[in-house]
């Protein structure tokens, strides 16, 4: 590894507006204050997070690469210039740990071609803390990230899962847009067993915040309506 190079930290946000006291750490707020370079998802959300997470610095004096969808594909060289050059740079997501679930990813494959150091901070990750209050094995498990939109392939996906889930006693974990949460809810509680445990974890951090483990049987009885909330979801069949 070159020591010529900076150090590209990897910076976690909150997964809901008024999450900030449960998500950025002293540590965060320490090394936010060392850097004057951050690659961000998107520029208005990432410097309402560093006002947030207690900036010193004058947001004036920083330099922010905004890694929008509108410049995903192209070459990510162009957001190096200052690691290269041996300056330390901020990794940003909009919601949650840079890389999961998330583009940034593609800016951390590169800082590891290049032989940067990458160095992730900790934080607040969705599926982790999903896994964590689902009450279903921790012990193996997979996330999926989104499943089909076409009905009938979205179907036999989840009748997959729930067959993995069973074959090798695996939790599986998947989300969806938002706002098609209703439709994808409804399709898991027609495509799999009554007895298939299903975890729904709504709203991760923020005061609605909802996390429910139950059987398919039993979440057949319960009217629920996750339309436009951010929400995670596990199965597992047990034998």
């Amino acid at each position: 590894m070159s020591q010529n190079f900076g150090k590209l930290f990897l910076l976690p946000v909150p997964l809901a507006p008024e999450a900030r006291e449960k998500s950025f750490t002293p540590y965060w707020t320490a090394i936010a204050n060392q850097l004057k370079t951050y690659i961000v998802e998107q520029e208005k959300t990432a410097r309402k997070f560093l006002k947030e997470g207690g900036l010193l610095i004058p947001q004036s004096d920083l330099k922010i690469y905004d890694y929008g969808k509108h410049k995903r594909g192209q070459s990510v060289e162009m957001f190096f210039k200052e690691l290269k050059a041996g300056e330390d740079v901020g990794l940003m997501s909009e919601a949650g740990c840079p890389g999961v679930a998330d583009p940034g990813a593609e800016i951390v494959a590169y800082a590891h071609s290049k032989g940067i150091q990458v160095v992730p901070l900790v934080g607040p990750n969705s599926m982790i803390q999903a896994l964590m209050a689902s009450g279903l094995t921790g012990q193996s498990f997979a996330f999926h990230g989104y499943l089909p939109i076409d009905k009938n392939d979205r179907s036999k996906k989840i009748k997959e899962l729930e067959q993995l889930s069973m074959r090798h006693r695996q939790t599986q974990l998947f989300m969806e847009t938002p706002f098609r949460n209703n439709q994808l809810f409804e399709e898991i509680l027609k495509s799999c067993t009554g007895n298939t445990e299903l975890c729904v974890a709504v709203n991760i951090n923020a005061p609605d915040e909802f996390i429910q483990t139950k059987p398919i049987a039993k979440w057949k009885l319960q009217k629920l309506d996750l339309h436009k909330k951010p929400c995670i979801f596990l199965l597992l069949k047990k034998a």
